[in-house]
């Protein structure tokens, strides 16, 4: 029996980018997926840089990047393509040409898009996890192929060059097993300070050292808070620097007492009253330990 195994000669390589930190692990996924051809599969907090990753692997590898943004409402046929039987109905009754060829009520998604690049393309499939549990199922075939059947022009669509595919899921809802199977997979883990530090350089050149390590003292101490209901997450760290440059804040301004549990411009890390008025409950109650 002869088994035909397909062939890794790729060189592309991925090692991040002057306007991303990627970790070790991160990007050993990265260029695991590349060599394998198989999509990544990258989950983590929401904020944490996994839509931010494709763009940076594009510009990486100087690929143009195809991204199909994933809605509640977005049907896996989508991503292939639609057509529009209604319109070419109306047009036949109006008596218009263009009703003879069906090619003209086809519209294109994004995987026809990636499939028939001249070039090699990174297909951006962002928050999986939005749509209905049924999405990643419908997509099995046209994900491990890179094919599909276009019924209307009985046409079959094949990638002309294998995208890089990257799918992104914030993890609030399970995948099914067969379609991770077809995926390698990474947990993007919120950065610890040291990482997160290197982040921030890259955002803030030439933010004092003292201011950064106070606000991250107050940051983690809000993320570690029992009872949170949403931590805060890396982007909202880096909106919350900007604000506190912007206001020309010191270090000393930042360091709180017990009669103020909130940190300044707290907006930008707390998005619902419920974190609010638990960090307002914990002020009320360091003033009566006094």
């Amino acid at each position: 029996m002869i088994i035909n195994c397909p062939k890794y000669g790729n060189t592309m390589k991925f090692s991040g980018t002057k306007a991303y930190v990627a970790t070790d692990d991160l990007t050993i996924a990265v260029n695991a997926s590349i060599t394998l051809e198989r999509p990544l599969l990258v989950k983590g907090e929401p904020g944490t840089g996994k839509t931010e990753l494709a763009k940076q692997i594009s510009q990486s590898l100087n690929l143009r990047m195809i991204e199909w943004n994933i809605k509640s409402t977005t049907k896996a046929q989508q991503g292939l393509y639609e057509y529009d039987a209604v319109t070419r109905l109306r047009d036949s009754q109006l008596g218009d040409e263009r009703v003879k060829d069906v090619k003209n009520y086809i519209k294109k998604g994004k995987l026809w898009e990636a499939f028939e690049a001249k070039e090699k393309v990174v297909l951006l499939i962002d928050e999986i996890d939005k749509a209905d549990i049924e999405f990643p199922n419908d997509l099995l075939q046209e994900i491990d192929k890179m094919e599909f059947h276009v019924y209307e022009t009985n046409e079959i669509i094949k990638a002309t060059n294998r995208p890089i595919v990257i799918i992104t899921s914030n993890n609030e809802k399970e995948l099914p097993d067969a379609f991770l199977r077809r995926c390698f997979f990474h947990y993007i883990r919120f950065p610890e300070d040291d990482v997160l530090r290197k982040i921030i350089d890259v955002h803030f050149p030439k933010i004092k050292s003292q201011l950064v390590t106070q606000a991250l003292s107050q940051f983690y101490e809000i993320r570690e808070t029992p009872g949170l209901k949403k931590k805060p997450s890396t982007s909202e760290v880096l909106d919350w620097l900007k604000l506190l440059l912007a206001e020309d804040l010191s270090p000393e301004d930042l360091k709180r007492d017990g009669k103020d549990s909130l940190p300044k411009l707290h907006g930008a890390l707390l998005k619902n009253e419920q974190d609010v008025h638990m960090f307002e409950r914990l002020a009320f109650l360091a003033r009566g330990q006094r």
